[in-house]
């Protein structure tokens, strides 16, 4: 697989019209049409997870890709959810994890047909799909890689598939016209077809993301509610948050005042929610922690009560967190646990309990800011507060 040798020839039209379009535009006529692709490809000489097959369009992308690794195989969906449509054979803990991997959190879209979903969701829970269900032998080839996403999913999906992909150990190729991916995909190697120019890359960081969190009002939720993976209902007593990226809302928090039996300084977390076009950068977990923090410098414990998994399993791991309860039927690190490898029983409805013991923050004066001075963003504004 280490070298490139490729010709397409097809022949040329001689009809009247492709006679006029010669004449036209001054085009040689000939028989046959033939395009050459040629070169060094050594994804041999070292290990690789991730590689990138990127240009523009007509430059090759889609020809030197099958030569390299075969043709792409596409799912059909024809169930009433898409859940339902992956192989019989595969359980739901592991489409569960799937989604997930890929940033495919709302449950309530789970549960929806493939034909209703948005186009991120779409692209979302095929690459789950597709990922869960080729064969591990061999590399997962996906043409055509972010095209039809708006740009900000297609970065978001791009670091969500790579991380999945080096945790598994798998190998997958993406081929994409999009040039502004690269670095959120990190792939390990990168071919142009247009030059056939191949070249290794060193592994770099994602982008750094620019957020700001602020108090909101309460009817900020309602552009949230949807995808929440429980209920649309929420106390009026909430106080209410929104992590924005680039003022654009992307993820929200509400916390009451929770009643305890032998403490009056408790703040829980009672509803944390990304949207989809953000999931999958981990938002809702940097939205918890920087509320942990300041709750902390005010002198108040703060407490989360997930019950969704992935929420259970990023708690777990989190270093800022200390598990006081854990969820009925579920192993986890907890309290006395000894599991370095936590597993969590998908569809298990109790919740864990975490509390915050992580450093408290230098300010918290924006937890008491009038909520009034800051809704939304320009665009969001009048549905949200509608």
């Amino acid at each position: 697989m280490s070298d490139v040798d490729v010709r397409v020839s097809t022949k040329v039209s001689s009809s009247m019209r492709a006679r006029q379009l010669s004449a036209m535009f001054d085009v040689p006529e000939q028989a046959e049409a033939e395009r050459h692709w040629a070169g060094r490809v050594p994804l041999d000489e070292r290990e690789w997870n991730v590689g990138l097959i990127v240009g523009p369009s007509g430059a090759g992308k889609s020809t030197v890709a099958r030569h390299l690794f075969g043709l792409e195989e596409l799912p059909s969906w024809e169930s009433l959810s898409v859940i339902d449509d992956f192989r019989a054979d595969v359980s739901m803990d592991e489409i569960a994890a799937s989604c997930q991997a890929v940033g495919f959190n709302t449950i309530p879209a789970w549960l929806r047909p493939y034909a209703v979903l948005s186009t991120g969701e779409r692209f979302r829970v095929e690459l789950a799909r597709r990922m869960i269900e080729s064969p591990a032998d061999r590399p997962l080839l996906v043409d055509e890689f972010t095209s039809v996403v708006d740009r900000q999913v297609a970065k978001i999906g791009a670091h969500a598939v790579q991380k999945w992909v080096r945790r598994s150990a798998r190998q997958f190729v993406a081929v994409s016209c999009h040039y502004d991916i690269v670095d959120w995909l990190r792939p390990d190697w990168v071919l142009e077809p247009a030059t056939m120019t191949f070249r290794w890359e060193s592994l770099r960081p994602r982008p750094p993301l620019a957020y700001s969190i602020e108090r909101v009002p309460y009817a900020a939720w309602r552009l949230f509610a949807p995808f929440h993976y429980l209920t649309a209902e929420l106390n009026r007593s909430a106080r209410c948050f929104v992590l924005f990226v680039d003022d654009e809302p992307a993820a929200f928090a509400g916390v009451l005042h929770r009643p305890h039996a032998r403490a009056t300084n408790v703040k829980g977390l009672s509803r944390l929610v990304t949207l989809p076009d953000w999931q999958g950068l981990g938002l809702a977990f940097v939205l918890s922690d920087a509320l942990g923090a300041a709750y902390k410098r005010s002198g108040l414990r703060f407490h989360t009560y997930p019950a969704h998994p992935a929420l259970i399993h990023g708690y777990d791991r989190s270093p800022m967190y200390a598990m006081t309860q854990a969820p009925r039927g579920a192993l986890g690190r907890g309290t006395g646990s000894t599991s370095s490898t936590p597993k969590w029983r998908f569809g298990r409805r109790p919740n864990a309990v975490f509390e915050y013991v992580g450093p408290a923050a230098e300010r918290d004066d924006w937890l008491h800011d009038d909520p009034r001075t800051r809704s939304l963003s320009a665009d969001e504004r009048e549905h949200a507060l509608a």
